[in-house]
């Protein structure tokens, strides 16, 4: 009978656990549906989990991005640090931007929300959201400090027992190109903690739960046991790797050496290169947010992922590196650098286990900050037109690294697993017209199995009058890198789409009246040697214009008929090299 109590004890436990996830999940839908920047509400940048009151993640909503969520994890100790749990009220909340206290740049809102249950605290629960624009300099990596690139927040109140700290907003109206928009996403952030907390009340009630704590130990032992247990299962040594970035004074190389013990994964990244004077550096938290996710995504991928199931991965990140920026150096684009690090992750681990990893990919989002009207063109002097103004960012992605088993995604966001934005989304708030998005023909690294495509992009604003884009590109002078003898996915590119003039990859700068920009997305790397891709798929590709008929030849050595059809005889003749 014992026996029997304890097994239902135990279902109950994981019923409960599952509940909390979908708690979370509502918490982030809540933001989804109310927030005002496009960033939020049409890509999904952002993240919600609930935490213990010793400031430590219990679970994570699925919609979120690693570097927020697991940089979240560890801001919320730095709230508690400031404002003690036992200090807070119903209808409180705090927010911070602080790059070292957050999420990794000033663009990143954090809302800490306390939850009570029957005048208890109980909980806490955090969100992140990227908005569009804080001031300053504005989403780029111009920014020489981190005074330069925005709005700088401390961690304050926001919300006062349920009454709005208007001293705060009044900065931030004042702050930002887009007081409106900023002030709206604070306010869809602490509705979001308010659905979460008031949908954990709820759940508490049903199942007579007085507090978290029996249930938050349940958790994180049950989730570090099974960690633990994967990482038991690898094979024990160091195993290092590199990866280069394009950087932005000079190129930049991230280098990582993994150490697998027989209850942890210690990563030490010495050999990176040194800080960066412009914003591509990357605070020590999203370092590890990043690293953690390309580990986890190999070892314990039906995890969830909690603070314990992340404690067993351990990093040592040298001072004076570009991934361990200290303050004030500018960060503002600490994503360009920082996504890279799941593909170094894996190209230590190709080393333990090569049938779990993927090849390369374009990683690091390609978002292009456009800005136009008179900030950049000034009044316009006689006849000359000028653009109404106007700020905005637009999420897209290259192509991911091929799997062991299957092809690479097109034009999909990994690691951030952030949604591609609909042209319509951005055509309807600002006044831009893309004239081009579709996918990249032979921009897919080729192998047994290929990477996914890149994209092709040209935009322009209506009118195809003058305006800006804050260039945060990389993946143009290094290319995602195939795996077992798969082959590079095609490199970037940043061009006036008329004159074919190339742009910086990085940096503020001008498209002249009558130009558009247009971008190369990069394509992902490829896996096996392409010849021993199935020919039926080269067939495929091709007839869906997505590769070449000469490189299905010269590359896949697969020879077509007139129709199409693969020529059996023709490509067994070209495979046998006579």
């Amino acid at each position: 009978m014992s026996r029997q109590s304890g097994a239902l004890a135990g279902i109950q436990r994981q019923i409960m656990w599952n509940r909390l996830i979908a708690v979370v999940e509502e918490q982030a839908q809540t933001m989804i549906r109310t927030a005002f920047s496009t960033t939020v509400r049409e890509a999904g940048d952002l993240s919600a989990g609930i935490f213990d009151l010793h400031g430590r993640m219990l679970a994570q909503a699925v919609t979120g991005t690693p570097g927020h969520v697991n940089s979240m994890m560890e801001s919320v100790g730095h709230f508690l640090a400031k404002f003690p749990a036992a200090t807070m009220q119903p209808g409180d909340h705090y927010i911070t931007n602080d790059p070292w206290l957050g999420t990794g740049h000033l663009h990143d809102l954090t809302v800490v929300t306390p939850a009570f249950h029957d005048g208890k605290i109980v909980g806490l629960f955090a969100n992140t959201a990227h908005v569009i624009d804080v001031g300053g300099l504005g989403m780029g990596p111009e920014g020489r400090s981190v005074f330069e690139e925005g709005l700088y927040i401390p961690i304050v109140k926001c919300f006062d027992r349920g009454q709005p700290n208007e001293t705060f907003f009044d900065f931030i109206r004042w702050g930002s190109r887009l007081p409106v928009e900023l002030e709206g996403d604070v306010y869809s952030l602490c509705a979001c903690n308010d659905a979460g907390a008031k949908r954990l009340v709820q759940m508490m009630d049903e199942f007579g739960m007085e507090s978290l704590d029996p249930l938050a130990a349940f958790i994180f032992d049950s989730s570090r046991r099974a960690t633990v247990a994967e990482i038991a299962r690898l094979k024990k040594g160091t195993f290092s790797a590199s990866i280069n970035s394009d950087g932005y004074e000079a190129p930049v190389t991230l280098a990582a050496a993994m150490t697998i013990l027989d209850d942890a994964i210690e990563v030490d990244f010495t050999g990176t290169s040194g800080l960066s004077q412009r914003g591509i550096n990357v605070p020590a938290a999203y370092c590890r947010a990043y690293s953690c996710f390309g580990i986890k995504v190999v070892v314990a991928p039906e995890i969830p992922n909690n603070w314990a199931s992340l404690e067993p991965f351990r990093m040592k990140i040298p001072e004076g590196c570009i991934l361990n920026a200290p303050r004030p150096y500018p960060v503002s684009v600490r994503h360009v650098t920082g996504q890279l690090l799941p593909d170094l992750m894996m190209g230590c681990l190709h080393q333990v286990v090569p049938d779990r990893v993927v090849a390369e990919g374009s990683s690091c989002l390609w978002n292009p900050p456009l800005r136009g009207g008179g900030s950049v063109s000034g009044q316009g002097g006689g006849n000359r037109p000028v653009i109404g103004d106007f700020e905005v960012i637009t999420f897209n992605s290259g192509g991911t690294g091929a799997r062991p088993g299957r092809d690479g995604l097109d034009g999909t966001a990994f690691p951030s697993g952030v949604r591609t934005m609909p042209v319509e989304a951005t055509e309807n708030i600002a006044p831009v017209v893309f004239w081009q998005k579709e996918l990249r023909p032979d921009s897919a690294g080729a192998g047994r199995t290929r990477g996914g495509f890149g994209q092709i992009m040209e935009i322009a604003t209506k009118g195809e009058l003058e305006f800006a884009v804050n260039a945060i590109f990389d993946r143009v002078a290094n290319a995602p890198r195939g795996r077992e003898g798969g082959g590079d996915g095609a490199r970037g590119a940043v061009t006036l789409g008329r004159s074919g003039t190339k742009l910086r990859t990085k940096g503020f700068q001008i498209i002249p009246d009558g130009e558009r920009l247009l971008l190369l997305l990069p394509g992902g790397g490829g896996m096996g040697d392409p010849a021993t891709r199935d020919p039926a798929l080269v067939a495929r590709d091709v007839r869906d214009g997505l590769v070449s008929p000469a490189a299905a030849r010269d590359i896949y050595k697969v020879a077509l008929a007139a129709d199409g059809a693969v020529d059996g005889a023709a490509t067994s003749i070209l495979r046998s090299g006579t």
